[in-house]
């Protein structure tokens, strides 16, 4: 009974419940109506009085739009009234001006035709004046054309001669300023030594008994050595000293060697003297090629065939006037490279042909033939190039160069040779052999000047052409050349330089 009261319960609890929460939903549903309506009320109220405030706001707006486009359009208008009015009044202005423009070109038109009428008139007048002139001067009018022409080029000749004879003598001051300046500098730019080198070597002996042991048995010994060697030996009073004489300066430095040697050992006899003379050359030999080597180093030479390195050395024992042929040819290439340097040609070019240009005089003096042209032969022999050939051949003024380096070659070797101090003949001996060769060209009939140039080793010499014919200039230069060789000693060669020539002259004021 008590489960089924409970179970009635719970069932009538249930009942209860399930009908309160229909009913509280029931209401909840209606409340929620209500005030959806009335959003939806209000909602709408609002929305119809935003519209309302957006109409008016877009009227009055629209308003002002219009009222701003209307002012606009008023001042548009005023100012193309205005540009209007401004067209109007610049084409009235046109108009008056293009009318006056006409009445000008009326006035100009006909005073053109006036001047044609004139023109007319006035060549009328030209040639009744022309041939009243023909006919007084008896020339026609090309006649006269052609006369006052001729005077006209006449005087225009007259001054270009006037102005090129004043640009030619600036040119020659401005040249000659910058040719010594360019000279000053090279010689101040090459440190050179002082050279004099004579034909005697002299060796010293440790005691005066040895004198007798070079002489030896009857002079065997000394007999020996100079067929040996080709050098004299003098024996005199100076104590404890030979001397060695010979012009060949390779003969005489092999015959020092080899009595130093000899003397140093203290064995002396024909055999011995043999074997050292020969191991002597041999270290000449040596010395030789060392030195060319060195000179070609010197001078900043490359290249050099070892031939021509061997001439080049032996040039250390050869001099002229007493000036060490080596060092002249390393001094000359040096001035030729800094006077190349200067002028912008080409500076090896220069120092090779400055080096090599005395070549020649190192094949021994019993050749004939001048040292410019054995100089050429080695150098055409081991393939140098023409203008290093060129550079030798030119050196004396014997060819005419044909590049600048060969005439700064040239200038170089003169420069070397002319410096004080470079050569051992004394300024009287050298000027009394100058003034001798002038006064033997001027002894002959027909010459009318002459000059000494190149340090003696040319004679130009200028013959009257009324009393020397073409043909007879030969003869007078040959017979010159026969009163050189009988009257003179020079070494080497001089050229004897005949000129004839017939000149006009004339002076323009």
């Amino acid at each position: 009974m008590m489960v089924l009261y409970i179970l009635l319960s719970v069932i009538i609890g249930l009942a209860i419940g399930y009908a309160v929460r229909k009913y509280i939903s029931e209401g909840k549903i209606n409340n929620a109506e209500q005030i959806a309506q009335k959003l939806v009320y209000e909602a709408e109220n609002q929305a119809q009085t935003q519209k309302k405030v957006l109409l008016v706001e877009a009227k009055e707006e629209i308003q002002k739009l219009r009222t701003e486009q209307e002012n606009e359009a008023k001042s548009r208008r005023a100012e193309i009234k205005e540009m209007e009015d401004r067209l109007l009044d610049k084409e009235k202005l046109l108009d008056k001006k293009s009318s006056q423009v006409e009445k000008k070109d009326e006035k100009l038109t006909r005073k053109l035709e006036g001047l044609r009428e004139k023109e007319e008139a006035a060549d009328d007048l030209v040639k009744q004046r022309e041939e009243e002139l023909q006919k007084v001067a008896g020339l026609t009018k090309e006649e006269g054309k052609d006369i006052l022409l001729n005077e006209l080029r006449k005087e225009i000749t007259n001054e270009s001669a006037l102005i090129i004879k004043e640009n030619e003598n600036r040119i020659k001051e401005e040249s000659s300023k910058y040719a010594r300046n360019i000279i000053s500098q090279a010689i101040q730019r090459c440190a050179a030594d002082q050279v004099a080198e004579s034909t005697v070597a002299v060796v010293n002996l440790p005691n005066d008994e040895m004198k007798g042991r070079i002489i030896g048995r009857e002079g065997r010994n000394i007999r020996a050595i100079e067929s040996i060697t080709g050098v004299d030996l003098i024996i005199d009073d100076t104590p404890e000293a030979v001397v060695l004489s010979c012009f060949d300066p390779i003969r005489r430095e092999i015959a020092r060697v080899a009595l130093e040697k000899l003397v140093n050992d203290g064995r002396i006899h024909p055999t011995k003297i043999e074997e050292t003379v020969e191991k002597a050359r041999s270290e000449v030999e040596t010395i030789i090629k060392e030195s060319g080597e060195q000179a070609a180093y010197d001078a900043g030479v490359h290249g050099l065939h070892p031939e021509i390195i061997k001439y080049l050395g032996r040039l250390k024992y050869r001099t002229s006037y007493g000036q060490n042929n080596l060092k002249h040819s390393v001094e000359v290439s040096e001035i030729a490279g800094l006077l190349a340097k200067e002028l912008g040609a080409d500076v090896k070019l220069a120092k090779r042909g400055g080096l090599l240009h005395d070549i020649g005089k190192s094949i021994d003096r019993n050749v004939d033939l001048p040292h410019v042209d054995v100089g050429v032969e080695i150098a055409r022999k081991y393939n140098e190039s023409e203008y290093v050939i060129n550079a030798i051949q030119s050196h004396h003024g014997d060819v005419e160069p044909n590049c600048v380096e060969s005439i700064l070659v040239q200038a170089a070797d003169a420069i070397s040779a002319a410096r004080p101090g470079a050569r051992r003949e004394t300024v009287e001996s050298y000027i009394q052999r100058l003034e001798k060769l002038e006064e033997i060209a001027n002894e002959f009939d027909g010459i009318e000047k002459s000059y000494a140039v190149q340090a003696g080793r040319e004679v130009r010499i200028i013959v009257k052409p009324e009393k020397i014919s073409e043909a007879e200039i030969t003869i007078t230069a040959r017979d010159i050349v026969k009163r050189i060789e009988a009257e003179l000693d020079f070494p080497g060669q001089i050229k004897v330089n005949v000129i004839r020539e017939t000149r006009a002259v004339e002076y323009a004021k």
